[in-house]
């Protein structure tokens, strides 16, 4: 099985599941929304989910990149960093501003945690990349490393609306975004980015089918 059918078998089955996620974050939206809660509520929240997908996402990198024979200190580092600060800022931060600058959302605002939040985030990150190196066998439930990156872009989603119910429309387009924040960077992270740096990647094929089997 070339890689090109991996990502496509992988992308393929974390659709649906990351659909339901955008669709449960979107009810906790319109709750947010009908609760009149504050701002400075989505913030905190995101600034608490964020560094901890970063972590897993360094995590499920090195963990993935070091079961298909992957090794070097300095690669292992760059690989765990990038795959966790990197893809965790597409994920969370990037796409979901994207989304808000498109919809016309009322504060759209980037939010860098690894800038703003750089002594928990960072520090975070090389908690991860240890985790992947000391067990590349340990095994984060797939479907909770969707919940937090899911939640993180939709608070990050909320710190941009400004109270109102938006349309259906916005909210589809929502609700897209928030699939796509989720769908590509946490298969990326997880699967894809390790493996392009990977030397054995037929054992990767087995591995990575293995850590989704949850």
């Amino acid at each position: 099985m070339t890689q090109r059918h991996i990502i496509l078998r992988e992308l393929r089955a974390h659709a649906p599941f990351t659909a339901i996620g955008s669709l449960a974050g979107i009810f906790l939206l319109l709750g947010l929304i009908a609760l009149k809660t504050p701002e400075s509520v989505s913030h905190h929240l995101f600034i608490v989910l964020h560094p901890l997908h970063v972590l897993l996402s360094a995590q499920a990198t090195i963990a993935t990149y070091r079961r298909a024979g992957g090794a070097g200190f300095w690669r292992i580092f760059w690989i765990g960093y990038i795959g966790g600060v990197g893809i965790g800022t597409l994920s969370d931060c990037l796409i979901p501003f994207f989304g808000e600058w498109i919809l016309g959302l009322p504060n759209p605002g980037f939010h860098f945690g690894f800038i703003e939040q750089w002594w928990l985030v960072n520090p975070l990150a090389f908690i991860g990349i240890a985790l992947g190196v000391w067990s590349a066998r340990t095994r984060i439930p797939h479907g909770l490393h969707v919940w937090i990156s899911t939640g993180a872009s939709l608070f990050h989603v909320a710190m941009a609306m400004d109270g109102g119910i938006p349309s259906i429309p916005v909210l589809a387009g929502i609700a897209l975004f928030l699939f796509l924040s989720v769908w590509i960077p946490c298969c990326t992270s997880d699967i894809v980015f390790p493996l392009l740096f990977a030397p054995d990647k037929n054992a990767a094929v087995g591995c990575c089918h293995h850590h989704h089997s949850h």
